[in-house]
Formats: C-alpha cells, structure tokens, sequence
C-alpha cells in the first residue's frame, strides 16, 4: 500500500523540479499582449471574417474603432487590403478523382499612423492546409474545411497581433 504513495510523491517531485527548471530558464506562457497604444482604427467597416476577429481580440486590451470618419481620432490605423481563400488540387487517384486539396488563406495588410506614416508597409500573410479528399465523407470534409480555414484565420490573426505589440509607441 505504500508503494503507491512513493511512486507518487516521487512524480510528484519530479514533476515540482521540472517546473522550477522551466521557469528558471526564462520560459513563460504567452498571456495577453500588450500595445503601445490605447486606440486602433480597424478598416475596412464591416470587413470579413478576419476583420472582425482582429476587432474582437483587439478590443480585450485597446479601443477600436471601425469606420473611416472615427480613424482619425486613433493614432493607429490597421487595414486588411486583402483576404483570399483559395483551394487547389494537389492530389489525384489513377482515375482522375481529387484525393487531396491544399486550402490556402492570404491575408494583405498595412500598419500606419493617421499622420500618413507607414509603420507596416503592405504585408502578405500565408497560411496553408493540406486536406484529404474523399466523396464518401464529403460532409464530413467539409466541416473539416471550415475549420481548418478558422484555424488559419486565427493563427493570420496572432501574427498580426505580435506585429502590433512590437510597435513603438508613437512619438
């Protein structure tokens, strides 16, 4: 019976050892960013999906503003020029039928300040999937297509995030 308690008081050491070696290396979770700025304008209005999770994630630290008229009262402008989905065929069987896509997201964006001041110049952002292909499960990979694209979305939306934290402040 106390076999058990050793084994876990020495996982549990273990376990107590690794955690102090990790934060004592320098090693700490992301958590959320912080900007040098307290007001971003976000444009276009309305904008597409990834427009709109840029304003929701920014709007957790700073405010945003969303039309052209409000953008000169931020200091900041942020404009996504382009957002493509595309899908290609990289993959077929003997008899000519897809067997495999690769699901592309471009995202086009620039950072300047409302003086006119490019800060970001126009910047593309890739983000590629592979998906497999089969009519059986057409449904199914369908639904595993929106995701995929969502997942995209998101990592496009942290990189343009981590772009905005390392921003200077304005002078």
């Amino acid at each position: 019976m106390t076999k058990p308690k050793v084994a876990t008081r020495r996982q549990f050491g273990t376990a107590m050892l690794l955690t102090a070696l990790v934060g004592g290396c320098g090693f700490r979770l992301r958590g959320n960013q912080s900007f040098a700025f307290t007001r971003i304008a976000v444009l276009p209005s309305p904008g597409g999906p990834v427009v709109q999770e840029l304003r929701a994630a920014l709007a957790e630290s700073v405010t945003v503003l969303g039309t052209d008229t409000s953008a000169a009262a931020s200091p900041l402008r942020l404009e996504i020029l382009s957002e493509q989905r595309e899908k290609t065929v990289v993959g077929v069987n003997t008899s000519g039928q897809v067997r495999e896509f690769q699901l592309r997201l471009r995202v086009v964006f620039k950072i300047d300040s409302t003086s006119g001041r490019d800060l970001v110049a126009p910047e593309t952002i890739v983000q590629l999937r592979d998906i497999s292909y089969s009519e059986s499960f057409a449904l199914a990979k369908e639904t595993e297509e929106a995701q995929l694209y969502r997942d995209m979305q998101t990592d496009v939306v942290q990189q343009i995030l981590r772009r905005l934290a390392s921003l200077k402040p304005p002078q």
